[in-house]
């Protein structure tokens, strides 16, 4: 294969989000799915007022719909805000050459290789050739799973199995993965549990935990965070409820650990 890498080595992205996690904040990501999307133009004024309430990242992505060209379209107009803009893919057609940086991930939880590893191979190359900051990413789906659970084949661990999330976020940690995505699926009807979180970030320490999925009001998130979460991620309430969604930017940005 004659392909030109250009693999990125500055990891910029990664740095940006460390020292944040660094200084005690927590940061807030907010994901938008190109698949449910009307007007591009609502999608830049939308994203106008999240970056002025001060969300930290745009997250591209969405498990149904989503073409190369439809993120091409949206990172464009995201970059506009000069925050960092990553890729969440559902799959290869969900990686653009005008993102920043890509949550390289592995869906763990699967039952399925094509979700664990066989999308990762086949998009690695693209991934190089384009020059993106991977993040390398354990995503686990936890209780719900949605959408991203049903299409990955993820078998969803039990809200209540607390120590079974711990044991797949070590074993990422171990293989590597610098990054762990604890997902209750989009719209799911409650959060991932704080217990996990909690020991989750108690087993993990060094890792940076996002946690995305059911997070629909500024307490949740605040609570998320007080246990060990490092990023919140919302992506429905963006589309659902516009205010609720920067009263909860707001509230994470209020935060500072001082007991970790």
């Amino acid at each position: 294969m004659n392909v030109r890498l250009k693999v990125r080595r500055e990891e910029r992205v990664s740095k940006y989000i460390r020292d944040r996690v660094g200084e005690g904040r927590t940061l807030h990501f907010t994901l938008i799915d190109p698949a449910k999307l009307s007007d591009i133009d609502e999608v830049e004024r939308v994203a106008e007022r999240l970056a002025a309430a001060g969300t930290d990242c745009f997250m591209i992505g969405g498990s149904l719909g989503v073409s190369e060209r439809d993120v091409d379209e949206v990172a464009l107009r995201l970059r506009k805000f000069g925050l960092p803009v990553i890729a969440f893919p559902g799959n290869i057609s969900g990686i653009s050459k005008h993102v920043d940086a890509v949550l390289f991930m592995s869906l763990l939880n699967s039952e399925d290789p094509y979700y664990v590893i066989g999308a990762q191979v086949a998009g690695a190359f693209v991934v190089a050739k384009y020059g993106i900051e991977a993040l390398p990413t354990g995503y686990i789906v936890v209780g719900y799973g949605g959408t991203a659970g049903y299409i990955g084949r993820a078998r969803p661990i039990p809200y209540e199995k607390h120590e079974i999330v711990a044991a797949y976020a070590l074993a990422a940690y171990m293989l590597g993965m610098n990054y762990i995505y604890l997902e209750a699926g989009s719209g799911a009807p409650q959060p991932v549990p704080q217990e996990s979180v909690k020991l989750v970030k108690s087993v993990i320490p060094n890792a940076v935990l996002l946690v995305g999925g059911g997070i629909r009001d500024p307490n949740t998130a605040v609570h998320l965070s007080q246990v060990g979460a490092d990023v919140i991620v919302t992506g429905n309430i963006v589309e659902d409820n516009l205010e609720k969604a920067i009263e909860i930017i707001k509230a994470v940005r209020s935060i500072r650990k001082t007991f970790l």
